[in-house]
């Protein structure tokens, strides 16, 4: 990339823009420095410049940011086949003021940044980095394809704080193939220039005092076009990530890879090794980063990181069809008392209570559903514990007197019945 040196604003959106890299002291600017007002044959490059033209930035100032414009052009190696330009005006609103495919000259660059008028209230940054995304860094608005090679660029100047989301909007940007540049003038929130620019900072981000001195970053952006650079892009043999070393150049990789030893390539890490993750049961490898899982019986904890057993009893969990018992993420099944579990380990039937063994009946077992109670022979009585028999007392005889004094009585009755009969029908 022959962008690496800008300092200033924007960043060439690699993932590697998320790496922690250490925070260096932020460069100022002061009047002085080299002169550029000679145009270098710089490497082609889609460039585009988005200017905050919100209610702090005065006139004058605005004006300021103009002339910047026009110098910057001045430096360039304009063309259509060489570095391509456009320009974008945003305060609470964004205007794309003119695209990459309208001019190819630097006269007529210069005249249309002459006719730019400053906006209004608000500062969305991030709406104009999107806004250069969706309708800038397209085949139709001049981005020219992919297969070419040419850095897309953007330089942000501002002087506030954005007042929307810029950090996942230039995240996407950076990771969509844009190097960012970001200017700091005044008031402009130091934060805020380091969440949207590119990584190394130092590279991308710049800042001056007032709007008056800011023509001096002009030199800057020269040397950084012009200079050799060994981490442009078609020059380094880095599979990811190139950081420059003087005039030579370092390979390192994304977060989550590490260098192989041929110091150019990347690995994904084994972010599931031991010590190198957090999971409580199971860690999934997932292409340099990791996803916690958990053994089966047991569900993701809202830490998604331990785990918990499942309740394998509640309803519609299983198929047990009497009596569930969970069993630490598992479970097995079993059955009401007077039934036993059938081979299935499922179901249960009714269990035999009068079978040998199973009842403590003297004589005889009646069985009574899943109950049962206990008889006795014939000849033998139930003792009052329920369960033993004792042989029965049998009557005594009835003797031959006893049985004649019941006939004589018969008799008597009988002729007692006719006689009133006799009397009734007189």
């Amino acid at each position: 990339r022959a962008l690496g040196i800008l300092g200033c604003c924007l960043a060439l959106a690699l993932p590697a823009a998320s790496r922690g890299s250490a925070l260096r002291p932020r460069r100022q600017l002061r009047p002085g420095g080299p002169s550029a007002d000679t145009t270098c044959k710089n490497r082609p490059l889609d460039l585009v410049f988005i200017v905050d033209s919100s209610r702090s930035v005065r006139p004058e100032e605005f004006e300021k940011v103009k002339i910047f414009l026009s110098e910057m052009i001045g430096t360039l190696d304009v063309g259509e086949r060489t570095t391509r330009v456009a320009v974008m005006n945003y305060a609470s609103t964004v205007k794309v003021e003119f695209p990459l495919r309208t001019y190819f000259d630097k006269a007529s660059l210069k005249e249309a940044v002459s006719r730019i008028e400053p906006l209004s209230a608000g500062t969305m940054t991030g709406l104009a980095i999107q806004t250069a995304m969706d309708e800038v860094f397209t085949e139709e608005m001049g981005t020219r394809p992919a297969t070419l090679n040419i850095p897309k660029v953007v330089i942000v100047v501002t002087d506030g704080r954005p007042q929307d989301q810029v950090q996942d909007v230039a995240a996407s940007a950076r990771t969509a193939g844009i190097e960012i540049y970001a200017v700091g003038v005044d008031r402009a929130d130091m934060q805020s220039l380091r969440i949207m620019a590119s990584e190394p900072l130092d590279e991308h981000v710049f800042y001056v005092e007032t709007y008056g001195v800011i023509e001096k970053l002009t030199s800057k952006f020269r040397e950084t076009f012009c200079a050799v650079n060994a981490c442009a892009l078609g020059i380094h043999e880095c599979e990811q990530v190139c950081v420059r070393n003087g005039r030579s150049y370092l390979c390192d990789c994304y977060e989550g890879f590490t260098l192989n030893p041929d110091k150019r390539t990347c690995s994904a890490v084994d972010t599931c090794a031991p010590g190198r993750h957090e999971c409580d049961q199971i860690c999934v490898n997932n292409n340099g980063s990791y996803v916690c899982d958990c053994y089966e019986g047991y569900t993701l904890n809202p830490d998604k990181k331990t785990c918990s057993a499942m309740d394998m009893c509640a309803p519609g969990r299983h198929d047990c069809a009497q009596v569930c018992l969970s069993n630490d993420g598992s479970y097995s099944c079993g059955c009401y008392e007077g039934y036993t579990l059938n081979p299935d380990k499922k179901t249960c039937s009714a269990v035999d209570v009068c079978a040998p063994g199973r009842h403590d009946c003297e004589q005889v077992c009646v069985r009574d559903d899943l109950f049962y109670s206990c008889d006795c022979y014939q000849g033998y009585t139930l003792n009052p514990d329920k369960k033993t028999c004792s042989r029965a007392i049998t009557s005594s005889l009835v003797t031959t007197e006893e049985s004649c004094e019941c006939e004589a009585i018969a008799a008597l009755q009988d002729s007692v019945t006719s006689h009133l009969e006799a009397l009734s029908t007189k």
